[in-house]
This record gives C-alpha cells, sequence and structure tokens, in this order.
C-alpha cells in the first residue's frame, strides 16, 4: 500500500481498491483520507503561500520540471505500463499520453519563463508625464485540482505542472479509478527536488471530503476535470473569490461536406470514435454525411470498426481497450438497443463482449451515419 500523499500526522481513515478496467485484477490498495486529512492539507498549503520568505524561486521551479521530466523520459515504458493497465487505453495510445505529458512539463517551463508581466505607458496627460505602470505575475494560491480517468497521466500534468511553475501549492484529486498514474507523477516531482508540502495528493475517502477541499475559503483556484454536472455543482458552491476552470465532454458531431478525401476522413473518424473505447471529451459521437453516400460511408467504416482488436490494454497489438466500469458496458448497450428499438440499423457490433468491453458499433439512422462505443 502507498503512503498517504498528504502532509499531516493522522493515520488514514479507509482504502481504495485500484482494480484493471479490464479483468479486474487488483493493482494496489491506497490509503483514504477524510474531512480532518482535507483540513490538514489545507493549513499547510496555505501558511506554505501565506510565507513569502519560503517560496521557490523562478530558476528552482524551472529546474524541478526539467528534472521531473527527465525523470518521466527514462521511465516512459513503465509509465505507459501503469497508465494503461488502470484507465484501459490500450498500449499505443498510452505511451503517446505519457509523451505528451513529458511534453507537458516542457511547456509549463517555457510559459514559467515566457509568460511574464507587461509595461503600461500611462504618460497620456500632463500629470503622467514621463511615467509608466508595470504589472508583475504572482501566484494565485492554493489549488484544488480534481481530475478524470480518461487520461491519468497527462491530465494531471496539465493542472499540477501549471500550479508547480506558477508557485502554487497543490493538492490534487485524481479520479477513483485511476489514482497510482498521479502518485507516480508527485513522486517524480518529489525526486526532482519538490518540496513535499507544495504537492499533496487526497485520495478522498467520501464525498464530504471532497467537497471540503473544493469549497474551503483559503483556496485561490479550483481546476476541474470530469462531468458538467458535477463541475457545475462544485462551482456553486466555491467560496466567495476564487478562480476556477472547468474542463468538461462535449458532444463532437463530424460533418463530411463535399469534396472530402474518403478514405482519409474514414480512418480519421474511426480513430475519433473508437479511440480510448470512446472515453474521451472530443470522441466523435455523431457522423453527418451526404444522403447519396451515407449507406455506403456506414459499410466502410463498419468495416474498419470490424478489423479492430478488442482486447487487454496493456498490448501492443490492442487496439480498443474496455471501457472503465462494467456499468459503462451496460449505458452503452442499453444505448444502442433503445436506438435499434427506435429505427435505427446496425451495421457492426451492437453486442457486449464481456463485463468490460464492448464491440465498436457502427448504426445508421435515418440519413444519418451514428457511431457509438
Amino acid at each position: 500500500m502507498h503512503d498517504l500523499m498528504l502532509v499531516t500526522e493522522r493515520k488514514p481513515v479507509g482504502a481504495l481498491t485500484v482494480s484493471s478496467p479490464y479483468d479486474g485484477r487488483e493493482l494496489a490498495r491506497l490509503p483514504t483520507g477524510g474531512p480532518d486529512h482535507v483540513d490538514d492539507a489545507l493549513s499547510v498549503a496555505h501558511r506554505l503561500f501565506r510565507d513569502r520568505s519560503g517560496w521557490l524561486s523562478v530558476p528552482e521551479r524551472a529546474d524541478i520540471l526539467i528534472r521531473a521530466a527527465e525523470i518521466m523520459k527514462s521511465q516512459v515504458e513503465e509509465l505507459t505500463r501503469l497508465a494503461a493497465s488502470e484507465g484501459g487505453k490500450p498500449w499505443n495510445d498510452s505511451k503517446v499520453e505519457v509523451l505528451r505529458a513529458i511534453d507537458g512539463m516542457h511547456l509549463a517551463v517555457e510559459a514559467l519563463r515566457g509568460d511574464v508581466g507587461d509595461v503600461i505607458p500611462v504618460g497620456t496627460t500632463r500629470a503622467t508625464l514621463g511615467r509608466s505602470a508595470f504589472t508583475q505575475k504572482e501566484p494565485v494560491g492554493v489549488v484544488a485540482a480534481v481530475s478524470a480517468f480518461n487520461h491519468p497521466l497527462n491530465l494531471i500534468v496539465h493542472q499540477v505542472a501549471p500550479a508547480t511553475a506558477t508557485g502554487c501549492p497543490v493538492i490534487v484529486k485524481p479520479a477513483d479509478d485511476t489514482p497510482l498514474s498521479c502518485l507516480r507523477l508527485v513522486e517524480i516531482l518529489r525526486e526532482a527536488g519538490l518540496p513535499d508540502e507544495w504537492c499533496q495528493v487526497l485520495i478522498a475517502d467520501d464525498l464530504e471530503a471532497a467537497e471540503k477541499l473544493v469549497t474551503d475559503p483559503r483556496l485561490g483556484f479550483f481546476s476541474f476535470i470530469g462531468s458538467a454536472r458535477v463541475g457545475w455543482m462544485l462551482r456553486s458552491k466555491l467560496a466567495p473569490g476564487v478562480r476556477c476552470a472547468l474542463e468538461h465532454g462535449g458532444a463532437a458531431p463530424v460533418v463530411l461536406a463535399e469534396p472530402f478525401d474518403r478514405d482519409a476522413a474514414l480512418h480519421s473518424i474511426a480513430k475519433g470514435g473508437f479511440y480510448h473505447a470512446g472515453q474521451v471529451c472530443v470522441s466523435v459521437q455523431r457522423v453527418f454525411a451526404p444522403a447519396a453516400e451515407a449507406a455506403d460511408i456506414a459499410k466502410d467504416l463498419a468495416d474498419i470498426a470490424a478489423n479492430l482488436t478488442v482486447g487487454p490494454p496493456e498490448e501492443e497489438s490492442t487496439d480498443v481497450g474496455p471501457l472503465i466500469r462494467a456499468a459503462e458496458v451496460d449505458r452503452v448497450a442499453t444505448w444502442v438497443d433503445e436506438s435499434v428499438a427506435a429505427g435505427a440499423t446496425l451495421v457492426t457490433g451492437g453486442e457486449k463482449l464481456s463485463d468490460s468491453c464492448y464491440a465498436p458499433t457502427v448504426r445508421v439512422s435515418g440519413r444519418r451515419v451514428l457511431q457509438e462505443h
């Protein structure tokens, strides 16, 4: 079991079992924290932010992020295996995620060094003639980052690396399904020289603990990646003055308008729709095609889908892995069955392959090519 990655002396209140979404095998057991743990973490982070004498300098922050990126680069295979095993994204796609995460660390350094303040000429009246003003960027405060499951390493980098670069203490809550990549990233940052109190990880024991983290007035910024329902609900409970950034999903339709390269379009649509079993905020969900070509496009897209290999995410030959939970497989199956009952034509797929996997599916409804996974 991992250590509780909060700066607190309190004992864990419970444990979370992390399992493979593909075959259900146990990957790890993690200690969980409750509201008192959250209060301890916030106290540490807020005290750190309020004491300017303890702030890390720009060169120190840059060096930490660069060293962390170097460590990540030396462990690409290990990080890929970890992300694939807990999140279910196939090996090749998980490796791309890891490489993007490494690039994200470098981008944070570039922004740290290049995104500076401005000099503002104010000599526009006789009273201000010959004078100027300037802005200087400062850390906004303690950051609470709540993340999603579908990119277990890269999304954490999107939240933690900018906070670290700007000098904000951050408390990050990964998705319960995929916390291991987050824990490893924070371990790497600490190996690279980031003091423990600058980045803490909350594995929440319950919703009360998670909500306490988000709604506390000691926060300066709230970063959320997840469903619109949860994101807007949490935003409504923020303390006055707390800034936030919400990243939600989308509907992602594709419109095929003449002229278009049919082969290129079909392969792009297939990748966009079946990538990570459709569990991405910009996954292709609907395809609108010219009426005269819709049936042929559906057939060709179905041929591509039928030849995708569904299997273990850790294998390089796998194209499509599992959905994150069995309940999601049931949900997709219900939606497909309802659409067929309502008159859609099933071209390929439309069946559960196991409790964790659903066949890549293409349906036609009226003049529309519908795609779902």
